[in-house]
């Protein structure tokens, strides 16, 4: 099999959602929870963000067999006043408890005008997009953060003790998907690293340390993260944390199992998430918001681009013209991602893309 970024083939995306749903029910996941899994990682692939996409779904069945995430949760949710709700996981897929939370945060903003919902006990959610998108198509602002095991280098330090602890905000427009801006506070997201691994790629210099916390282009040896514009996406990364672990209760970035080291063995990471929802009609009609933000939008586009060919695009554009080009012509799987998924066939004995 060819190596790099070869495209072996490439799957419609109804098709892959059917493989993974049927690959959950066979691992007793629950129909909820399967339900967003396969929805979050195929609208992520959809969207070109391969990093976040159906790339992890081996990684998750592995968690299940292992014990480290809960196939049958029990996921609670307590009010705790007019507009916010703390979410109990139960070790829950982090799609699922993530789901339950931006619900929560939409009806509870439906009643006082805006709605916040943290979340303790969870795992890993992918992409936070799929939440914020969730309340941008019901004319809300969606807020969506997650913490991470540490792997973001501390600024001035040589080691990682903050997560990637991204920062998702979401808008509606006027004549198009919502505007989502979907960004970890570090240079790159780890997933990223590991796409560069699996493909024998080196990595651009500064996006990875090593554990003296010297950059690094070998993804391999890579240990730790650059933070996003320096001390700046240190210091949001920082208040990612305390909107999610020190708000719910959970352990900060430093103390959660990482995500890959293997064995992965049963011990659970209890990530926390922090979900917020605001109704627009609570200060302007909705109509009006959209066409105003479309009429931002639209007059950025139309900003002459620094060289010829170039065009000036506003956050999420990329992933909308992705989004447009893989539902026609389908989600590309590349060999690495093809041997891994093969590989989960060898293991479990399923038929994933057999």
């Amino acid at each position: 099999m060819p190596r790099g970024r070869t495209c072996v083939i490439r799957f419609d995306a109804a098709k892959l959602s059917e493989l993974m749903a049927n690959e959950l029910a066979r691992q007793n996941v629950t129909s909820d929870s399967a339900r967003h899994v396969v929805a979050s990682l195929i609208q992520t692939s959809l969207r070109g963000v391969d990093s976040h996409g159906i790339n992890l779904f081996p990684h998750y069945c592995r968690g299940v067999v292992a014990g480290r995430v809960n196939p049958r949760p029990n996921i609670h949710v307590s009010r705790g006043g007019a507009s916010t709700a703390m979410v109990d996981a139960d070790h829950a897929f982090g799609h699922h408890a993530g789901a339950v939370a931006m619900e929560e945060a939409m009806a509870l903003a439906r009643q006082s005008g805006m709605g916040a919902a943290s979340v303790r006990n969870s795992t890993h959610f992918a992409a936070a997009a799929y939440f914020g998108l969730m309340a941008a198509e019901r004319d809300f602002l969606g807020f969506a953060f997650t913490n991470a095991d540490a792997l973001v280098k501390a600024f001035g330090a040589k080691e990682a003790f903050f997560g990637t602890n991204p920062i998702c905000f979401t808008a509606p427009l006027h004549d198009e998907g919502p505007y989502c801006l979907d960004m970890a506070t570090s240079l790159v997201s780890w997933n990223r690293i590991n796409n560069f691994r699996r493909e024998k790629r080196n990595i651009p210099e500064h996006w990875g340390f090593d554990a003296d916390g010297h950059s690094v282009t070998d993804p391999g040896k890579a240990t730790s993260l650059n933070p996003a514009g320096g001390y700046k996406g240190y210091g949001l990364g920082m208040m990612v944390e305390v909107l999610c672990a020190i708000l719910a209760g959970g352990p900060i970035g430093k103390d959660i199992p990482p995500m890959y080291t293997l064995p992965l063995g049963s011990n659970k990471r209890r990530v926390s998430h922090f979900f917020a929802a605001l109704d627009i009609s609570r200060f302007v009609e909705p109509a009006v918001f959209r066409k105003n933000l479309q009429a931002v939008v639209d007059r950025v586009r139309s900003m002459p681009p620094l060289s010829d060919g170039g065009a000036v695009m506003v956050a999420g554009d990329p992933e909308k013209i992705s989004l447009a080009r893989r539902t026609n012509e389908g989600i590309p799987i590349h060999d690495a991602q093809y041997s891994e998924f093969l590989e989960l066939n060898r293991e479990f004995q399923g038929a994933l893309l057999a």
